[in-house]
């Protein structure tokens, strides 16, 4: 009998990626199951490509929380072998299921957040983050990276300005290291950014060589930049739902950090690191006042150009790359 699986997952791309470890260690376990995934919209192109997904179920916000009462009537009618539920939600209390998975005050949140989700569902081994990339989304990655030379990817933005590294620090380290002798010397240089982060971004784009830059900015889904990602041979930029890609795709990761929490948040993987501030990420918010939503410069500034050189370049020799 195949096994019936609903997954419940965030609807934030980091916190999205960061859990789909879970994802890769029910195919491994249940050969035979049929999964179906329930997220928000932004993050509903990250698990188009998931082997026997059954369904893509949409959680649009509404107001007085009636999407989650269509979840539950889209998912009553259903004998589930297995929920796990990442949103503690009242739905996966109100489904009939074998097993039930569900994130709560039980979890520890001082430890990293694929860690934490190991936890929800009581493994003894941690499974790495893993992204499934559809055909589709592989093609039109083809047609903005094509193949060629080896390239360097670079997240210049993030959601809030308090820890978004400044454009011209990315373009002194990206001239830096793309240069003769630079670690990346020859490289292209693919840079990356959501729709709401263009200005930034093109900051940096349009500081590179026009025979060198390749354009991934604002152009499509999540999805869709994954599998751009997933054509870089190296990646660098600030923690953001971009970095957590770049690391679950597998390749060579190096994520920046000052104003949020590294060990619960760090990119996660064999070829992923991090450098930070000399600052804390306590020192860096907790002053009187501080609001993420009001905040109008960088909290990054204390991380030198020569810093992130060393760790990338650090990282470089540790993976022989």
């Amino acid at each position: 009998m195949t096994r019936k699986i609903l997954f419940i997952t965030s609807t934030r791309i980091g916190d999205a990626v960061l859990s789909t470890g879970l994802v890769h260690h029910m195919l491994t376990a249940y050969p035979d199951a049929q999964i179906t995934v329930a997220c928000g919209p932004l993050v509903a192109s990250l698990f188009e490509g998931v082997p026997h997904l059954a369904r893509l179920i949409v959680l649009k916000k509404k107001p007085y929380k009636k999407h989650w009462a269509e979840l539950w009537g889209a998912c009553v009618g259903t004998y589930w072998d297995v929920v796990v539920d990442l949103r503690n939600s009242a739905v996966s209390r109100l489904i009939f299921s074998r097993d039930k998975y569900i994130f709560g005050p039980h979890i520890d949140e001082i430890l990293h957040k694929v860690v934490q989700n190991a936890r929800v569902m009581k493994l003894d081994v941690v499974p790495d983050p893993c992204l499934y990339t559809t055909s589709e989304q592989k093609n039109k990655a083809e047609t903005l990276i094509p193949a060629g030379t080896p390239v360097l990817g670079v997240g210049p933005t993030s959601n809030w300005i308090g820890k978004t590294w400044e454009a011209e620090k990315f373009i002194e380290l990206v001239s830096r290291v793309t240069a003769e002798g630079g670690v990346c010397s020859g490289w292209r240089v693919a840079v990356f950014g959501a729709p709401s982060e263009e200005d930034i971004a093109r900051q940096v784009l349009y500081a590179l060589p026009e025979d060198k830059r390749l354009d991934v900015v604002a152009k499509g889904t999540p999805g869709e930049a994954a599998a751009c990602l997933e054509r870089c041979s190296f990646y660098i930029g600030n923690d953001s739902g971009l970095m957590h890609s770049a690391a679950a795709a597998g390749v060579p990761t190096l994520g920046l950090f000052g104003p949020t929490d590294h060990t619960v948040y760090g990119p996660y993987g064999a070829k992923a690191t991090y450098v930070r501030t000399p600052e804390s990420k306590d020192d860096l918010i907790g002053y009187e006042g501080f609001n993420s939503k009001t905040l109008t410069h960088t909290l990054m500034s204390g991380l030198s150009v020569d810093a992130v050189e060393n760790a990338l370049n650090a990282h470089f020799r540790k993976l022989q790359l």
